[in-house]
């Protein structure tokens, strides 16, 4: 596949621009924990209070209650790099307490997200904390049920509004075969704080007044959440190499982008949309990703700015076209095998 990047600098040049953001504050901690957590709970009482009355108030309530939970989701994903606050400890903890509230297990997605960041952009390495993407061959060597399947998995309706219910309430539930004992343990640690914090709140507001205001609520910051990843590693022109050819600093700079959001869902996401400054550098806390950015030419010209509705689209771009280098949709793959 032709898609190389022989004008980039090296890391260790990007290393010199990158270190000083690298560095996470108490001060900063504190707040964000402050401001994502506290308003999160006060929104949980206003729903439990609104349902009283009127449920449509309360599903109301349950966007931006969606969108606290996308940011405290954030913080979960910087406790996972160690980035969030100095202490490996403090990360540990926060890291699995946020977890259960974003209905994620810590040790087991930080594995896989982990496992993403060292392999982002390699045909070779799909499959593990992404988003999967097949070849034009892939696909073509599928049966007609593989082929339906996979079309199916890609439509917006599955990936976006299926999806969040699929993963955060299913799939997250159980561990892979695969995994180690200790990752194992932590899913069961996992799973017991879930049930916890699920039975406890029952206990306290009723059951079914806890479902019809956590199952919304998930979902809309799981719809986000899913987005945000999809439309940051799937778009033209985005880097895909074999092993052979493979390069850390095109995948960070080349094969994420930066998402520039409005100000307000920036806040939101945790400036999640400097993707491929935190691809370069994942030490970097949320908190510094938009210094960095601004702070360095090299971020604002080398990388794809991609703005809110240019995202839109990405979607339909499912296949990896090996030959041209770029994702192609169905359509255009049926013009190759039927030109006219």
């Amino acid at each position: 596949m032709e898609n190389t990047f022989k004008t980039l600098p090296n890391m260790k040049d990007l290393n010199k621009m990158l270190k000083p953001y690298s560095q996470a504050n108490w001060k900063k901690v504190i707040w964000q924990l402050v401001n994502s957590v506290v308003p999160y709970i006060g929104l949980w009482v206003l729903m439990v209070w609104s349902y009283q009355f009127s449920y449509w108030i309360t599903l109301g309530l349950t966007i931006p209650a969606g969108l606290f939970l996308v940011r405290i989701f954030i913080i979960f994903h910087d406790c996972g790099h160690n980035s969030f606050s100095p202490s490996l400890k403090f990360n540990r903890i926060v890291g699995y307490l946020t977890g259960v509230l974003v209905f994620t297990p810590s040790e087991k997605w930080w594995h896989a997200h982990a496992v993403h960041h060292a392999s982002s952009g390699n045909l070779d390495k799909r499959g593990v904390g992404d988003v999967m993407t097949l070849t034009v061959d892939e696909y073509q060597k599928k049966s007609w049920l593989g082929k339906f399947g996979y079309r199916l998995f890609r439509s917006p309706l599955v990936m976006f509004l299926l999806g969040p219910i699929y993963m955060f309430l299913i799939s997250h539930r159980f561990a892979s075969p695969k995994l180690s004992k200790k990752l194992v343990r932590w899913q069961v640690y996992h799973n017991i704080g879930l049930l916890v914090y699920a039975a406890g709140l029952s206990l306290l507001i009723g059951w079914k007044v806890f479902l019809f205001i956590q199952l919304p609520v998930i979902w809309i910051a799981g719809a986000v959440g899913i987005w945000l990843f999809f439309v940051q590693h799937q778009y033209e022109g985005v880097y895909w190499s074999r092993s052979d050819g493979w390069n850390y600093v095109a995948s960070g700079l080349k094969g994420a982008s930066y998402y520039q959001l409005p100000k307000w869902l920036q806040w939101f996401s945790g400036n999640i949309g400097f993707h491929h400054i935190h691809h370069l550098n994942p030490k970097i806390p949320n908190y510094e990703l938009e210094s960095c950015h601004y702070n360095n030419e090299i971020f604002q010209t080398e990388s794809r700015t991609i703005r809110f509705f240019e995202g839109l689209k990405s979607i339909g771009l499912d296949l990896i076209d090996e030959k041209s280098g770029n994702l192609i949709r169905f359509r255009d793959l049926k013009k190759q095998l039927n030109p006219e």
